[in-house]
């Protein structure tokens, strides 16, 4: 773990699908806000828009750890079978506002005909802005890494299974 990294976590579950109906970008930014509610109590809401050099970028609202997040995720590689998504994320905190940079990667392998395991990993990394932040604060950044750690992680956990069968329904729906 790198000094300013706050967390790497990544789970897996698995699609019953074949792996040429699974289409990762695809499911990411057509993901209607009440299937991705429908991912984790979590949820607030999602959207798609464009970056302004027309990159795709996935809008998502969530709350973790007590505090809201506004993620602006953009597609840095978008196969069929492995999405990474990038965002300088929004976090209001009881004590204000600040960013934290996060990196989700979803990824499927098939692991035999009709059956493939998806990965949700997540990383976050502390800005400069965020340093900023809890220093003036007092906060020694461990802390914060070490608070924050068990809530990033649960919501992941939770989550993977439930993007997994809703990127298993898209799978199945798509290609009829």
């Amino acid at each position: 773990m790198n000094n300013n990294q706050i967390v790497d976590s990544s789970f897996t579950a698995i699609i019953n699908a074949p792996i040429d109906r699974i289409d990762i970008p695809n499911w990411c930014f057509n993901l209607s806000e009440r299937e991705y509610q429908g991912c984790s109590p979590a949820h607030i809401a999602a959207g798609f828009t464009t970056t302004p050099d027309g990159k795709r970028m996935s809008i998502n609202v969530e709350i973790i750890g007590g505090s809201l997040m506004v993620q602006h995720y953009v597609e840095t590689l978008g196969r069929k079978d492995h999405l990474i998504l990038d965002s300088t994320s929004d976090v209001f905190t009881p004590n204000g506002r600040t960013t934290i940079h996060v990196t989700w990667e979803l990824s499927v392998k098939e692991i035999e005909p009709g059956k493939c395991e998806f990965t949700n990993r997540v990383k976050t990394h502390a800005t400069d802005e965020f340093m900023t932040f809890i220093g003036k604060q007092g906060i020694p950044f461990e802390l914060f890494r070490a608070q924050r750690q068990p809530f990033s992680i649960a919501h992941n956990q939770s989550e993977t299974p439930l993007f997994a069968a809703s990127i298993e329904r898209a799978a199945l729906q798509n290609n009829r």
